[in-house]
């Protein structure tokens, strides 16, 4: 086994990814590097064309693993995962782990056998996702609301601005007013981002909901991958970098607000090799 605990390159359309980071500080050994990327320029990415993600999110992991190389590549993003994941897989000798709404989560845990699922636009009209339902949780009603408003709400709650508790509830009504909704029980998250309105929803919903939030064990999952990699893997020794695609819109309060993370500096990517 390597000595070093490795490297991590975590991809997000946006800040979402980070709240898997923050299961990767508790859980990957101490001095792991964790670098992050997210394409802000293009974000959200669930209210974009499928091929036209590929074909970025396959440019974009061409710059940034030949530079850093790490251990293993992280996609922090249900849609990116969704879509991408196979296509990485095939260009790139890298391992990759990604995120997927937590159906068959959903399924163990639900008594009364319906559960919601909260996840972006672009991941509720899927054909994974009623794949996912119909191979682990075929007994269930699974009640899906493609949310648009969350993950902006989401990134605002990251950065330490308030949030209108009246925009969460009118997203979170789509799920209990829909038929049978009052039979929830068990609520998903199938957005990374959804993870920094945790408090809201807590706050907003009836105390007996059980929510799921991805996030720890996707980050156990990538300490395993790191743990099995092989001992003679070249690590690239460049420091941690956190890095955008386009202009921050608030960069100062980006920086306060990654500093809590572990992060320094803020880097936008030259856009040139991936327009």
């Amino acid at each position: 086994m390597p000595t070093d605990p490795g490297r991590v390159l975590a991809f997000d359309s946006g800040i979402g990814g980070l709240a898997v980071v923050q299961a990767l500080r508790t859980t990957l050994p101490p001095g792991t590097l964790i670098d992050y990327l997210a394409d802000n320029a293009l974000f959200p990415y669930g209210e974009q064309d499928d091929a036209v993600l590929v074909t970025r999110i396959l440019a974009l992991m061409e710059e940034r693993i030949a530079r850093l190389r790490p251990d293993v590549v992280l996609i922090a993003c249900n849609t990116a995962s969704t879509i991408a994941l196979e296509a990485l897989r095939a260009r790139f000798d890298v391992p990759f782990v990604g995120c997927v709404p937590p159906v068959r989560w959903a399924a163990r845990v639900s008594q009364t056998r319906v559960f919601g699922l909260l996840a972006t636009r672009g991941t509720a009209r899927r054909p994974y996702l009623r794949s996912l339902r119909d191979t682990f949780a075929a007994d269930c009603e699974m009640i899906v609301h493609g949310a648009r408003t969350l993950a902006d709400l989401a990134e605002q709650a990251f950065l330490g601005r308030p949030i209108d508790d009246d925009l969460v509830a009118q997203e979170l009504r789509h799920l209990f007013e829909a038929p049978n909704g009052d039979r929830i029980d068990t609520i998903g998250l199938g957005c990374t981002h959804y993870t920094f309105l945790s408090n809201a929803f807590l706050r907003l919903c009836p105390p007996d909901i059980n929510w799921l939030d991805p996030a720890l064990a996707v980050a156990r999952q990538v300490n395993h991958v790191l743990e099995m990699r092989v001992a003679d893997r070249s690590t690239s020794a460049s420091p941690e970098s956190l890095c955008l695609t386009g202009p921050a819109a608030d960069e100062q309060a980006l920086k306060h607000a990654i500093a809590r993370l572990g992060y320094q500096d803020i880097t936008v990517l030259d856009p040139t090799p991936i327009s």
